[in-house]
């Protein structure tokens, strides 16, 4: 689906609430320097969506829709911090009509216990479709890829809350990946 067509559907009910919940707690005004490096006017803090009940439950919800087309993914996963309420509340939505099993991509090796950089259910190996919570250029959920590749996953596509339209759809595909947003910011501002 392409950035218009995303911004031109019309949401259904539980898009709208979650919209209208981001709206409230997550999006920010003022001065922000982003992952990427870049300034902006605006950020999407959406830790208070996605630990909200109803938002969590609405993000689970929507994404648990958006996998029914993948039905041969082996479990979802992303990278800490911003992933991990997003792929808990899918694998509880998930639970029992569709299972999908859930991972994290640490930022760096934990340095203790098992060591791992991917904890949970990845198995290397395995076919996978990565959350992320807001996108900006890509480069974020670009480590959780190269972390899952490294471990012969197969990466189905990424699924984004808010795609922020500066780059990251562009530099995925360059990479082989497709990325779907639930809403990008065109959808915030309207």
């Amino acid at each position: 689906m392409t950035d218009a067509a995303v911004a031109a559907r019309v949401l259904n009910k539980s898009e709208k609430r979650l919209l209208d919940i981001i709206r409230q707690k997550s999006f920010l005004r003022g001065q922000f320097k982003l992952a990427s490096g870049a300034i902006s006017d605006y950020y999407l803090d959406m830790k208070p969506t996605s630990f909200d009940p109803e938002g969590a439950a609405l993000i689970g919800k929507i994404i648990c829709g958006m996998l029914a087309r993948d039905r041969d993914v082996d479990c979802i996963g992303g990278l800490e911090l911003g992933a991990v309420p997003i792929v808990a509340a899918v694998c509880a939505q998930s639970w029992p009509a569709n299972p999908v099993k859930g991972f994290v991509v640490r930022k760096e090796n934990k340095g203790h216990g098992t060591d791992q950089k991917i904890d949970g259910n990845f198995k290397p190996g395995s076919r996978v479709v990565l959350i992320e919570d807001v996108t900006t250029k890509g480069g974020s959920v670009m480590q959780a890829v190269r972390a899952v590749r490294a471990q012969g996953a197969d990466i189905k596509r990424i699924i984004t809350i808010v795609d922020r339209l500066e780059g990251a759809r562009e530099n995925l595909k360059q990479e082989g990946l497709e990325l779907s947003a639930i809403f990008t910011t065109e959808d915030l501002m309207m």
